[in-house]
């Protein structure tokens, strides 16, 4: 990119940004920041809607995002109320700050609504999409339906541009960012002094997850896994990392089971106790990739609302829901999803990995492979979309 003279003006960009969840709120927050990198003779303005970490880089949302952190078609109907008004006021943002452009992330049901309101509202402004439907996985037809409501797409994964791309939809990929986890700071010895435990003893890193329904489906049975493990196991140790969103949730869920449980209230100890964990039981999502990278071979599980669950089942081709499983086509780390997520199903698959230390370390080895096929070692994402935003906006 051209710099300016030294004394011409920096040129004014502002740019709004939409995340309704926390893996959002971290992808915008990356965004942003490679932005002022990438384009440093652009005197930037961010505004719109997120969490903590868009706050870091400047944006001040009107309303917490943590009432549109939502899971499930049935989920969603509830909250389609609540869901609407967060739309009217983003639109309002929207005309209030007049943005050059708008960047919506993630969350399809809202976002996808905020695109349709913003365009009737201001007809003019360029709107990308950053994380596209997963079409290739469910419902094909979202793939029309969100080109006709965006401009570009900037997705994450090798088999979105096909379908967006047959509708009309410039579509760029960027890659998964949980790739691009930085462990480069994580002490997993320290972290077990830090609790007392030596280099060897079993420690099981337990996560339930970032949305309020998932706390609600999966704390239940995780709950009596690890009773019946402390009672198996009394010289396991039981680590639970918790995320901002569903703090007090978790907190309160933890109170009433009887096991010591270690909580972890931030990233760094999060990454550490990945690094440090004997073995991990996680519900199915983002940090399945996460702990993948730390080394760190896990159980996952899974529970919806049945009737969201039913209709999933039936619009769904997938035969795994974690992704390096269906990287790789085949089930790597065991996956108990809905009616097969028992406490009997999830303590003989834990049974067996504390066990058996090859059954592990062979499991390491294969989600490693998988990784690599996901694109392990390219740029990273945050890097990669802005990128992509300056060339849509011809700003490079």
């Amino acid at each position: 990119m051209a710099m300016s003279p030294p004394d011409a003006p920096l040129v004014k960009r502002k740019l709004m940004l939409v995340a309704a969840e926390a893996s959002g709120d971290a992808l915008g927050a990356g965004l942003m920041a490679q932005l002022r990198v990438q384009a440093p003779d652009i005197d930037w303005s961010f505004v719109g809607i997120g969490g903590a970490r868009m706050s870091e880089q400047g944006v001040k949302s009107p309303f917490d995002i943590a009432q549109l952190s939502i899971l499930g078609l049935v989920e969603g109907l509830k909250a389609l109320p609540r869901v609407k008004a967060r739309v009217r006021d983003t639109v309002a943002l929207t005309v209030s700050e007049k943005p050059d452009a708008v960047v919506l992330i993630d969350s399809w049901g809202f976002t996808l609504r905020a695109a349709v309101a913003i365009r009737k509202a201001l007809p003019g402004v360029p709107l990308i999409k950053y994380v596209g439907p997963q079409v290739w996985a469910a419902r094909p037809g979202r793939a029309k339906t969100l080109a006709g409501a965006v401009d570009f797409l900037i997705a994450l994964h090798p088999m979105d541009p096909p379908f967006f791309e047959a509708q009309g939809l410039k579509t760029i990929v960027v890659g998964n960012p949980a790739l691009h986890t930085n462990f480069g700071d994580a002490d997993p010895l320290a972290f077990r002094k830090s609790i007392g435990l030596s280099a060897d003893a079993p420690m099981l890193l337990v996560l339930p997850g970032s949305r309020p329904a998932e706390i609600k489906h999966m704390m239940p049975v995780f709950a009596e896994v690890l009773a019946r493990l402390h009672r198996e196991r009394p010289d396991l140790t039981f680590v639970m990392p918790v995320a901002d969103t569903v703090r007090a949730r978790v907190e309160a869920a933890v109170k009433a089971i009887p096991v010591p449980i270690r909580l972890v209230e931030n990233e760094a100890g999060k990454f550490s106790a990945m690094r440090a964990a004997t073995l991990a039981l996680a519900c199915s999502g983002t940090v399945s990739t996460e702990l993948a990278l730390a080394g760190c071979p896990m159980v996952i599980a899974y529970k919806l609302e049945p009737l969201t669950y039913w209709i999933y089942k039936r619009i769904s081709t997938l035969k795994h829901a974690t992704m390096f499983n269906i990287m790789a086509d085949r089930r790597i780390a065991p996956e108990f999803l809905q009616n097969e997520c028992t406490a009997d199903n999830l303590l003989n698959a834990i049974d067996q990995r504390l066990d058996d230390k090859a059954l592990r370390e062979e499991q390491v080895r294969e989600q490693f492979e998988a990784l690599d096929i996901m694109g392990r070692g390219s740029a990273p994402t945050a890097e990669r979309a802005a990128r992509a935003v300056l060339d849509f906006l011809d700003l490079r």
